[in-house]
């Protein structure tokens, strides 16, 4: 798979790993973590740190991390019309609000299309941004997240979003309280 419709790329730290930020023509074309499924590894595309739409994604990263608002920039993914829908729709996912892969079809009239939604959900190539991050299985698990569970987990925390019934994800361990006043005695 060809990946010449990027004309400039950058990247930044992030307390989640490294981002590899992407652009075209039209607007931002790609925002993948450092390990992530479908990272589409070297582009051919210049790097260019002094591109003003990716000084301003990085920014809106830094902002996002930090727990403030971050502002879209224009944005341009390339995937097919039907990829296209669902990242629109999850654009209309508010933080701090998750869906399930169930809700997330029927809001896009296709009620009987779960696994196809659900696959172009995984497809999303913006990721953060395009808040993949949000949907979650049926049965409120974190489920399905290319960048990893770790990262699902954390970007719902930064924006107030991890429901209080969230099934734990499986790499997800109880962190072990180390103070004296916790001793039991017989």
């Amino acid at each position: 798979m060809k990946h010449d419709h990027h004309t400039a790329w950058t990247e930044t730290d992030t307390p989640l790993g490294r981002l590899l930020i992407a652009r075209n023509a039209e607007g931002l074309s790609g925002l993948w973590f450092e390990g992530q499924k479908y990272h589409p590894g070297g582009l051919t595309a210049a790097r260019d740190d002094e591109d003003p739409l990716l000084r301003d994604t990085v920014a809106a990263m830094k902002d996002y991390f930090a727990g403030r608002a971050a502002s879209l920039p224009p944005m341009s993914p390339s995937g097919t019309a039907f990829q296209q829908a669902v990242w629109q729709a999850l654009l209309g996912i508010p933080a701090g609000e998750t869906v399930t892969y169930g809700q997330l079809a029927a809001r896009l009239g296709r009620p009987e299309a779960v696994r196809a939604v659900a696959a172009a959900v995984g497809r999303n190539p913006v990721s953060v941004l395009i808040p993949c991050h949000r949907v979650l299985g049926a049965d409120g698990s974190l489920t399905g997240y290319a960048g990893g569970l770790h990262r699902k987990e954390a970007l719902l925390t930064i924006e107030g979003g991890l429901p209080t019934t969230l099934r734990p994800s499986p790499s997800h361990k109880p962190a072990l309280r180390r103070d004296n006043k916790s001793r039991v005695t017989a």
